[in-house]
């Protein structure tokens, strides 16, 4: 079939996926995407009071799901379409896997990005085979030109997830999580534009037709929640799960997933944070925000989830190192393993030392020290010190806020959120 995306209305709304297009897609990309383990988890079982199943497609070669769907798209591509190229508007891992297996194909690969895009993006593109296009302030940008030079040059536009062929490779995702752990009865799965929930329950539900389908979005785009809920929740911010922010779902997806469905949740930033870290933690495995939202629903809402055999797939491990660090870091502070506490003193010899004697009694670690003697409430001859600590819990440093208070110190706590 030479067209990817129908771009009429009328055709979104008349096509359909069935369990043996995804089949078909398992057997077409077949060994030229990784199949990634599904791992039982026995401490994530024990922290949630469900069996936590977890599906590592972080380990794909660009570290998302996205390949399997790109792949298939483009392997049902005609001789013609596959010499003259495709074309997408992507700032993420869709542009890395489309660009990686268009390559592998030997389909050139054009990627329209946003000027604003972080340079590592377009790095990270460009160095799996993408030629990369910079256009316009936003991705809403971006995706306009990209449909002008699908037609100025011929191209075919492969949209990331409004597309049955698309959405039929990522289903290969839930054959094998079935494959492989067959006493699953619950599947949890990232939302954005639907593409990824959309094969993957198809599939699911053609396996096992009692299995439970549960979707899961950020907190700040919930996108396809208020279109099949009925709701009008605000859209938008900055959230940690980029690969999910979605202000419209698709219209293929959401007529799908309309009918499979079971529940629908919404996970807030600092459950995406903590989870995140504790993938890190307890599974020593990385992930992206999006990947983070199906392990974070489930620790959200234990009621739904207790004692089923929970299936949850890690979309994807790409983060940028710095806000990693930042994530990782503010996950200590609300742990209370790490505290900024700002502290009065007076500005005279001796008195950071006194201080400094008591973290040494409570064996609290002292990073970092700045004094203050302008921007405070304090009488002239009185300072602010903000001490940068870390304990061994926050039971540790609540008994040190109470002896630093017995002994006549205001203490005061740097929050984090």
């Amino acid at each position: 079939m030479d067209q990817i995306v129908p771009t009429a209305a009328s055709v979104l709304d008349e096509v359909t996926l069935t369990a043996q297009e995804v089949r078909d897609a398992a057997a077409r990309i077949g060994d030229k995407i990784v199949r990634t383990p599904t791992m039982y988890s026995r401490t994530l079982s024990e922290i949630t009071g469900a069996n936590i199943w977890l599906k590592f497609e972080n380990h794909q070669f660009t570290a998302s799901y996205k390949e399997r769907g790109a792949l298939n798209a483009l392997m049902q591509l005609s001789d013609e379409r596959k010499s003259r190229g495709v074309i997408a508007a992507s700032a993420g891992n869709h542009a890395q896997g489309l660009s990686h297996h268009g390559t592998g194909l030997g389909i050139p690969v054009t990627i329209v990005m946003p000027r604003t895009t972080p340079l590592v993006k377009v790095m990270q593109t460009e160095s799996v085979g993408g030629n990369v296009v910079l256009e316009g302030e936003s991705f809403d940008d971006a995706y306009a030109h990209a449909r002008k030079l699908e037609v100025e040059r011929g191209l075919t536009f492969v949209h990331p997830f409004d597309d049955p062929h698309v959405a039929a490779g990522q289903g290969t995702v839930a054959l094998e999580m079935l494959e492989d752990a067959p006493e699953i009865d619950t599947l949890v799965v990232p939302i954005g534009g639907g593409g990824l929930a959309s094969g993957m329950c198809t599939m699911a539900r053609d396996i096992n037709p009692d299995i439970r389908l549960i979707g899961v979005e950020a907190q700040l785009y919930p996108s396809m929640y208020n279109l099949l809920k009925g709701m009008n929740l605000p859209i938008g911010g900055d959230t940690l799960a980029e690969g999910i922010a979605v202000f419209s779902p698709g219209r293929f997806t959401s007529r799908t997933l309309r009918g499979l469905l079971d529940e629908l949740l919404l996970v807030g930033e600092p459950r995406i944070e903590s989870t995140l870290a504790l993938l890190l933690q307890i599974e020593k495995t990385l992930v992206e925000g999006a990947g983070a939202c199906g392990l974070g629903a489930v620790i959200d809402n234990p009621d739904i989830f207790a004692g089923r055999n929970v299936g949850i797939v890690l979309s994807g491990g790409n983060i940028d190192t710095r806000l990693l660090a930042n994530v990782l870091l503010r996950d200590l502070a609300r742990s209370g393993r790490l505290a900024r506490l700002k502290i009065g003193l007076q500005d005279r010899a001796g008195a950071l030392f006194k201080v400094a004697k008591v973290f040494h009694e409570h064996n609290v670690n002292i990073i970092e020290v700045l004094h203050q003697r302008i921007f405070t409430h304090l009488p002239a001859k009185g300072l602010v010190t903000e001490i940068e600590c870390e304990a061994r819990d926050a039971a540790q440093l609540d008994k040190l806020v109470a002896a630093l208070r017995r002994q006549g110190y205001e203490v005061k706590q740097v929050e984090t959120d």
